[in-house]
């Protein structure tokens, strides 16, 4: 059996810092590990509940400010942008306490918070976000596509603050739609035509910044340039909460906390966002926690115009420069509908994401395209690795339950190895998928060490995809009812080992 002290240092180091892999875990898989530790010093046993531990949500004194007594009017026409501005710092300034949005319709621009502040939206009460992109200026420190730059403020900002949050039974709504905000992807179909202003060249203009290093102080966005701002996101901020308020009408990524500790989601319902001819917003993750430690997201409903729940590290260039990965996050009982990847760790991943932890939730719709979603490629290059999900259930997903893919946007156009290594998926069930798994590694850079244990996958169209995998495992998977004996796994493990290729099985 692995001696405790080696078992944590190869998978796990405590605390809210960086967690620095020892020489040890650099020449033993961590997937070694786990198969050598007894079931009682399991992941789930001794590491879930570390990290569940040491997430605490803020606490705030019991002092509130009503931002009417600060000048905003409820009647969905004046602008409050000030008297947010007013009320907020006015709770900052007295130690902290909540600042009271009451019933009514409230017009603002951008909402900047302060440490010690819980913005809290009342049952009935609706924030309504201008249209005005002058409404986001002056320009701040913020990250794009996991890119830094200067460009619009998000419409709800904190950067570097500590003891946040944003709670609440009431609406946040961004106010975008297929006239507002969404052309400026450049898709056709949602307000867009050839030859209106789009984002592509400006997102060129910031690839080419992050490849050449230039400082992010001149990297100057904003009037012009098209990039549209987040939602909601505290930059390099400690102890933050956003519980139960609903989202709807997002310009982009929807909830993206960035470079933060001590994180909880709970509760947020991240509303469909489509218009009469049913177009959703581009982009419009759901919940996107990039470079972020200690991470709890629960009990949320999400159907979105992209993935919803995407970890992320930052991309390429950016992401290896700042170097903070995205660790110790765990997701428990929320539900997914629409989207592109249900749990979806990729696609900004090169600053690596690692001690994922997934568990009791349920995706299910024709409209989701992938349940379980790594998305990584020879750009980015991060390493994904110690990824947990159990007791997972998927009602319907257009392509596969689970979906691994090198071949992602630039795929094997780039100089960085991308690494995906030690994911365990237990109980897992799908109720109908067009594959059962799409697991495609690179021949140079396989995926290593994949457990499937207590799976089943029903309804399905064709036989899974398994190229390039080394240390695949199965125990107790069936496909359309077929159960998948010990021989077939052993078969299937030992192609991907000989050949790190396999064109399908169940």
């Amino acid at each position: 059996m692995l001696e405790r002290r080696d078992f944590l240092e190869t998978l796990l180091a405590g605390g809210a810092g960086a967690l620095l892999l020892s020489e040890l875990a650099q020449t033993r898989t961590l997937a070694s590990a786990m198969m050598r530790a007894s079931q009682a010093d399991g992941p789930w046993e001794i590491f879930y509940p570390q990290i569940l531990n040491r997430i605490q949500a803020p606490v705030f004194p019991q002092r509130d400010f009503d931002v009417t007594i600060f000048g905003a009017a409820g009647d969905g026409k004046a602008d409050c942008t000030n008297a947010f501005r007013r009320s907020i710092e006015a709770c900052n300034k007295a130690g902290g306490g909540r600042v009271i949005v009451p019933a009514g319709d409230f017009s603002s621009g951008a909402i900047h918070l302060k440490s010690n502040v819980n913005l809290h939206v009342t049952k009935g009460a609706t924030i309504k976000f201008e249209r005005d992109p002058k409404k986001y200026l002056p320009l701040v420190f913020t990250r794009w596509e996991g890119m830094e730059l200067m460009n619009y403020s998000p419409f709800i900002y904190a950067f570097e603050q500590k003891n946040i949050a944003l709670t609440g039974e009431g609406i946040i709504d961004g106010n975008a739609d297929c006239d507002h905000w969404w052309p400026w992807k450049g898709r056709t179909g949602c307000g867009w035509k050839k030859g209106d202003p789009e984002q592509s060249k400006a997102r060129a203009r910031l690839y080419d910044y992050v490849a050449s290093a230039t400082p992010v102080n001149q990297r100057i966005f904003g009037d012009g340039s098209y990039l549209r701002p987040q939602f909601i996101q505290p930059y390099r901020c400690q102890n933050v909460l956003i519980e139960g308020v609903t989202l709807r009408h997002s310009p982009m990524w929807q909830i993206h906390p960035v470079l933060c500790t001590n994180v909880t989601i709970r509760g947020v319902h991240v509303q469909r966002e489509a218009n009469a001819t049913d177009q959703t917003g581009p982009n419009t993750d759901g919940c996107d926690p990039e470079s972020c430690t200690d991470v709890l997201i629960e009990d949320c409903y999400f159907a979105t115009g992209d993935d919803c729940i995407a970890i992320k590290a930052g991309r390429n260039d950016d992401g290896r420069r700042v170097a903070v990965p995205s660790q110790n996050i765990i997701i428990r009982g929320c539900h997914m509908e629409d989207g592109h990847g249900g749990i979806t760790v990729g696609s900004e991943i090169s600053g690596g994401v690692r001690n994922v932890f997934a568990m009791n939730c349920k995706l299910n719709s024709p409209r989701l395209d992938h349940g379980l979603r790594f998305k990584n490629n020879a750009m980015r290059g991060g390493v994904l690795e110690n990824l947990f999900f159990r007791d997972i259930t998927i009602g319907e997903v257009a392509h596969a339950a689970i979906t691994v893919d090198f071949n992602y946007e630039e795929g094997a156009n780039g100089k960085y190895t991308p690494v995906l290594r030690n994911l365990q998926v237990q109980n897992l069930k799908s109720g109908k998928s067009h594959y059962p798994m799409d697991l495609q590694g690179f021949p140079n850079a396989p995926i290593t060490d994949v457990h499937l244990e207590n799976c089943t996958f029903d309804n399905t169209a064709r036989p899974s995809i398994v190229k390039n995998v080394r240390g695949f495992t199965l125990h107790n998977v069936r496909v359309n009812g077929q159960l998948l004996s010990e021989t077939e796994a052993l078969s299937i493990n030992m192609k991907c080992l000989r050949h790190f290729g396999h064109d399908g099985f169940g």
